[in-house]
């Protein structure tokens, strides 16, 4: 909760257990000199008005500098994730940082409860690619002086720095691929539109494929494999298929071999290996290990000082065509 809209601090706790900020101070650091009875009126004074200590901002008002960055990831097992992750390391360790990094298994309350945890750790800053689309959770930590930048998706509700594909200009791209290759029944399979790089890149494969079949909500391989394998088996097939991530693409080309098609696919993301598939597919390519770099270095202006208003960096794509 909040006292007057503002995060609970040891003054409050003060007030609603009826003893002084000396004690309450005691309490927090384990420190002696309180009786039991006290310590347990303290505490729950602390639980009910959801006071946690804020180790980070203790550390900027006594000079303390802990060189120490927290990174809050969606998933570490997808290719994408983990290059993000290693561009973030390679930057932190040039600068010769510590990173901690957790995995919010694209569950907003994990990410929620990780970010907020990075920060009792005394982080300088967070990096945070965001699971939910609302962060005003953040916003007494920011009001405390820590810094965030959000990697590959703009934060929900406040205003932060960003760092993020051109995910309609790749989608666009894909679309003219197709189109000039003489498909005149094309399709497109993307994860749910809810989710900003999917409605991003719905948007603009649709700016220039305006008749494409469009199917939306498709998150994983398996997804994406029974999805694909519906749209072969149209009695008008879509010959050429925009995949909107990798797990889409797999799952598409698990399809396709089903099915023993021919299918023009072209993926947003890479696939490692992809020019030895005996079926080509093309892709949206850009430098995932690239976002974590960008958003480590705007970071580092923030904590060393930079007080413009946010930014928004926006990383190019480009179409390799097999």
């Amino acid at each position: 909760m909040t006292v007057n809209g503002a995060r609970p601090t040891m003054s409050d706790v003060a007030a609603e257990a009826g003893v002084s900020l000396k004690t309450v101070s005691r309490v927090v650091n384990s420190e002696p000199g309180v009786s039991g009875s006290t310590a347990l009126r303290v505490q729950e004074a602390i639980q009910r008005l959801g006071f946690r200590r804020n180790d980070s901002a203790r550390a900027l008002r006594s000079g303390q500098r802990f060189r120490m960055l927290g990174l809050v990831i969606e998933d570490v097992g997808n290719p994408f994730y983990s290059a993000i992750a290693r561009g973030v390391e390679e930057a932190t360790r040039a600068r010769g940082q510590l990173l901690i990094t957790g995995s919010s298994d694209e569950d907003p309350l994990r990410e929620q409860e990780l970010a907020l945890l990075f920060c009792e750790r005394r982080v300088d800053g967070l990096l945070i690619v965001p699971a939910g689309d609302d962060h005003r959770y953040l916003e007494p930590e920011l009001r405390l002086g820590m810094h965030a930048v959000f990697i590959d998706r703009p934060p929900g509700e406040i205003e932060a720095d960003a760092v993020l594909i051109d995910n309609a200009a790749g989608a666009r791209a894909a679309a003219e691929h197709l189109l000039a290759k003489g498909h005149a029944r094309i399709a497109a399979i993307v994860d749910d539109t809810a989710i900003f790089t999917a409605r991003e890149r719905c948007r603009g494969f649709r700016e220039v494929a305006a008749d494409a079949i469009v199917r939306t909500g498709v998150h994983d391989a398996e997804t994406g494999e029974r999805v694909a394998g519906e749209l072969l088996a149209l009695a008008e097939p879509p010959t050429g298929i925009f995949c909107g991530n990798n797990r889409i693409t797999i799952g598409a080309l698990r399809a396709c071999a089903a099915a023993g098609a021919r299918v023009d696919l072209v993926g947003f993301d890479d696939l490692e290996l992809a020019e030895l598939l005996s079926l080509r597919v093309s892709a949206v390519a850009y430098d995932p290990a690239e976002l974590g770099r960008k958003a480590t270095e705007l970071l580092a202006d923030r904590v060393d000082g930079d007080t413009s208003p946010p930014r928004r960096v926006i990383l190019p794509t480009r179409l390799v065509a097999r």
